[in-house]
């Protein structure tokens, strides 16, 4: 199937409709996926293949009988040796004319595309994301890599002439890269949150080591025997696994890496930042943290919009992502419209093995995620909350395998509680009653975070003040396709402010890649 007769999938075009080659392109992947399962696979470092002394598995979440295979337990020793083999490649690699680097790293997004139904279905099996989202992610992927070439050859590879050059002189800005960079992806994203990072990394002539959640390897292993096979000199991408946090430890507080780039919790991410402080030098370290995503709804919304927008990011991926939808704020005067109409969206929800062409709702990735689902629908209860819609686990037939639950609605609870703060990662929002923009405003900026929020409004004042007033990276007003989710690479970036994330600059934006790199000013006297 040719790339220019398939439609092009994103976030925002997940409808299904209009794409039955894309169906049946997965259909074909899904039928063929399972004669890769169950193996062993390595470590890269270097020109080296790599085998540890103990592997760990990975069960797929849709059937926890699907061994999808057996991935090394990596040690300090390997990450040590990768690192090396990173450093080794620095030299070589980094002095490479930045267009060479950037025509490599075009072939990397050609050849993920190349391979894009492949990866699509190990997403699903592995992240049990559904079929069009998993098309999304790999789509997402490319993207980010051709997206931080655009913008390499739109700066002329940073070099710029500054003022006071002449007959005598010539003064100049570089953008150098800091060498070897660690890149820690999360579960959730494993293909986009690789793929992008490292790109930036390669691009801007830094090397690279990076490391799956041990949740989700397969996929980024898959991924990373496609970027090796590019043309990059041996030990430019390392790829390294491990079923602890030996190996993610010994990423981020061991020697000879020069950046950081973090995908996870605020806990964690937290923990790494403090213990990364300790070092004798200071280097980059780019974290993103996560958020407790609020809808504004005001009494002038669209209620069919805006009931579409909570929907579609309440519970997408089973509310597994960072930029979920998980507390919404509604004025009064809407609040009993709004409600009913989210309850019947939410349960019109198809839920099954998502790799299923009509199914929306897969499992949740994990027995601990299942305990914390039930954990905070029993704390609602206990404490007042009513459950409209949700709360329970499936059961029968397939849903034995998998932990299946339903789009939770909690209301009821009061607006300083617990749920209304803390994030979840699971398919649960609540909502709170609020007088109007000033404390609904309040409110979603009363947390650490500040990773995305969205408002619903036909107010064009209101719109504005939300834009000026809200505490966070990435906005949204009035967006049926996601109320605070669905960013794309050159279209939305996608940053947080606060405890969401450390740099201030958004992924797949302008301002991204000059992260990797620092300032050199060079004057030459002739």
């Amino acid at each position: 199937m040719s790339q220019t007769t398939t439609p092009k999938i994103t976030y925002a075009t997940l409808s299904g409709d209009g794409l039955d080659e894309v169906h049946d392109a997965l259909d074909e992947a899904i039928e063929c996926a399972p004669e890769s399962f169950g193996g062993e696979h390595y470590m890269i470092v270097g020109e080296d293949l790599v085998v540890a002394d103990e592997q760990f598995e990975d069960h797929s979440p849709i059937d926890d009988r699907i061994l999808l295979g057996r991935f090394q337990s990596g040690t300090a020793e390997h990450v040590g040796n990768a690192v090396q083999a990173a450093r080794r490649a620095l030299p070589e690699w980094s002095l490479r004319p930045w267009q060479e680097r950037v025509a490599v790293m075009r072939g990397v997004a050609e050849a993920i595309r190349e391979h894009r139904w492949e990866l699509s279905v190990l997403l699903g099996y592995e992240v049990g994301k559904n079929r069009l989202e998993c098309v999304g992610e790999v789509e997402e992927s490319s993207d980010f890599v051709d997206y931080y070439c655009d913008r390499m050859e739109e700066h002329e590879g940073f070099l710029t002439p500054m003022e006071g050059s002449g007959d005598g002189q010539t003064n100049v800005s570089v953008l150098r890269p800091y060498g070897v960079f660690a890149v820690l992806s999360p579960f959730n994203f494993p293909v986009a949150l690789t793929a992008g990072p490292v790109a930036a990394a390669l691009i801007t002539g830094n090397t690279v080591v990076a490391k799956p959640s041990p949740i989700t390897p397969f996929a980024v292993w898959r991924l990373a025997e496609i970027i090796s096979e590019c043309d990059l000199p041996p030990g430019a991408f390392n790829f390294v696994t491990g079923s602890n946090e030996v190996v993610a430890r010994e990423l981020v507080v061991g020697p000879d890496v020069d950046g950081v780039v973090f995908t996870g919790s605020y806990q964690v991410g937290m923990q790494l930042m403090r213990e990364d402080n300790n070092r004798a030098l200071p280097r980059p370290f780019m974290a993103e943290m996560g958020g407790k995503n609020p809808a504004l709804i005001m009494k002038s919304a669209d209620l069919d919009k805006a009931t579409d927008g909570v929907n579609a990011s309440a519970f997408g991926l089973q509310g597994q992502k960072c930029s979920a939808c998980s507390r919404v704020y509604v004025e009064g005067p809407v609040r009993e419209a709004f409600t009913e109409m989210l309850v019947e969206k939410a349960e019109q929800g198809s839920i099954g093995n998502p790799l299923v062409k009509d199914v929306w709702l897969g499992p949740l990735i994990s027995e601990a995620s299942y305990e914390r689902y039930r954990a905070a629908v029993d704390q609602a209860v206990a404490d007042g909350g009513r459950v409209l819609t949700g709360g329970e686990r499936l059961s029968g037939g397939a849903f034995e395998h998998g932990f299946y639950v339903q789009p939770t609605v909690i209301d009821g609870l009061p607006l300083d509680h617990d749920l209304f703060r803390t994030e979840l990662f699971l398919p649960i929002t609540v909502l709170g009653e609020v007088d109007g923009l000033g404390q609904a405003l309040s409110l979603a900026n009363g947390t650490e975070y500040g990773l995305t929020a969205g408002i619903f409004s036909e107010d064009e004042s209101e719109i504005q003040r939300f834009f000026d007033g809200i505490e966070a990276g990435t906005i949204y007003a009035n967006r049926r396709a996601g109320a605070t989710a669905g960013a794309w690479p050159g279209i939305n970036p996608f940053g947080g402010w606060k405890g969401s994330a450390t740099t201030g600059a958004g992924a797949g934006g302008p301002h991204y890649i000059q992260q990797f790199m620092r300032e050199q000013s060079r004057i030459q006297v002739f």
